[in-house]
């Protein structure tokens, strides 16, 4: 618990503090040890929550409670022998003590033996009618196993118990949503709101349910309900105009973004959707401003810049929006997203080098899309550069076999390579395919589809019996 400088209890940390900066020795009850060493392990100071422990077992070396923090600080720096020896000691004089069972669970748990952890906290529920925690720590446990119908069910134990753990309730939803039980969610939380009718996470949360279902009014009531609850709640607001946005009303979203403006430092999300908001309604000038502040209050956010990219991308001022998507580059040259934008926009540009090295870099980062293998070797057709787009192409039918735009491609390069059985192999099982596509063919290489040969082994595919 922390200390407070205008509590009582603040006393003992004071004098402890004195006692060590002039090696005087105090004495101080077992609870009042307890609060120290909890303090400092709070505020991140192990070494001397450590120092407090030591010198709280030599004067109260038969308490229970100041050896179970003694576990606690060994488990939390991986020394799990010496705690599991010294649960065994505490164990043998008090064999009920439901926290050695937790804090055996939570060895078990941190060398990811969760099937053990769950076992020691079912046993830890029999020995306690204080049971909320230990239903927190059980959900958990069930997390680790990915058995997330099991872990609903703690949470939902969890919350019986302790009606007011949000923690507990957002990964009572969160295993709903996994489930995608979305009307049991809804149902659950409806329940949830008659016994705690001003909780503004549950109406937040109830609203985000409807929202997954399409059920935008209803999900705008649950979201006005949260902001009656709590009107400074910024994740209602925030998603009140999400919900606005959807219904394409604009206007009334921006206002709910800007009120999160007002009542918290801003965020990128909320000058984002500003932006994507002005944009929509043509407000160019100010969907450039709120784009601008997205990508200066955080650099990091790619859709930042995707967003302004794609803003001048759209206005066809490729100079621009190239400029734009090379600084995010610059800030994350791993970014396969920018990447592909770099391409695009240099391939509308006519700069073949840098679109192919850029496809390239997509490719290299994992990006196995069919869209970007179809685009680069398109640029390479323009280009004439068959043999490798041809490279390129037979490694998108490992990725996508059978696909009848890769084989259309293939056969029409093959043909232009003057490789006639492999341009009338690809061809055939493109038509096999999909035959309807085949204006693929007749639309990126126009010569070869006029072709005698071609056209014969079109027409065998419309006409099956010539």
């Amino acid at each position: 618990m922390p200390f407070s400088a205008h509590e009582d209890h603040n006393l003992p940390l004071q004098k402890f503090e004195s006692m060590l900066k002039t090696n005087d020795v105090y004495f101080f009850d077992s609870e009042d040890f307890q609060e120290i060493i909890h303090h400092y392990l709070d505020i991140g100071k192990v070494s001397l929550a450590k120092k407090a422990l030591q010198i709280s077992l030599q004067q109260h070396p038969a308490s229970s409670e100041l050896k179970l923090l003694k576990v606690e600080i060994l488990v939390f720096e991986n020394h799990f022998d010496q705690a599991e020896g010294l649960l065994e000691d505490i164990q043998l004089l008090e064999p009920n003590n439901e926290e050695i069972y937790i804090q055996k669970a939570n060895i078990h748990s941190k060398q990811d033996d969760h099937k053990t952890a769950i076992e020691l906290l079912r046993q830890a529920l029999s020995m306690t009618d204080d049971n909320a925690d230990i239903y927190s720590l059980l959900g958990m446990e069930y997390l680790f196993v990915d058995d997330y119908l099991s872990a609903k069910n703690a949470f939902v134990e969890c919350l019986s118990e302790d009606f007011e753990d949000y923690s507990a309730l957002y990964n009572v939803i969160y295993c709903f949503d996994y489930l995608e039980d979305f009307d049991g969610a809804i149902e659950f939380l409806n329940d949830y709101l008659n016994r705690n009718p001003y909780c503004e996470v549950a109406w937040h949360q109830l609203g985000k349910q409807f929202v997954i279902k399409d059920m935008y009014k209803e999900a705008l009531s649950c979201f006005d309900f949260a902001i009656y609850s709590d009107d400074t709640f910024v994740g209602a607001y925030l998603e009140k105009g999400r919900t606005l946005e959807r219904l394409k009303r604009y206007n009334e979203a921006i206002e709910n973004y800007e009120i999160t403006l007002e009542l918290d430092d801003p965020t990128s999300f909320a000058y984002l959707r500003i932006g994507k908001c002005h944009e929509k309604l043509g407000n160019k000038k100010l969907a450039k401003k709120f784009y601008y502040k997205t990508v200066h209050e955080d650099p990091l956010l790619d859709k930042g810049w995707i967003a302004i990219t794609d803003f001048y991308y759209k206005q066809k001022d490729y100079e621009k929006a190239l400029h734009y998507i090379n600084k995010a580059i610059n800030i994350d040259s791993e970014n396969v997203l920018y990447w592909k934008r770099c391409a695009t926009i240099n391939q509308h540009m006519n700069l073949y080098m840098e679109a192919s090295l850029a496809y390239e870099k997509t490719l290299k980062l994992g990006n196995y899309e069919l869209q970007t293998f179809i685009s680069w070797t398109d640029l390479m057709l323009e280009n004439n550069d068959c043999d490798v787009a041809v490279d390129y192409l037979l490694q998108a039918l490992e990725f996508y076999p059978e696909h009848a735009d890769v084989e259309y491609r293939l056969a029409g390069m093959y043909y232009m390579l003057q490789e006639q059985e492999n341009g009338d192999f690809y061809l055939k099982k493109a038509l096999e395919h999909n035959f309807e596509e085949k204006e693929t063919l007749e639309i990126l290489f126009p010569s070869i589809y006029t072709q005698n040969a071609v056209k014969n082994i079109i027409s065998s595919f419309k006409n099956p019996s010539i």
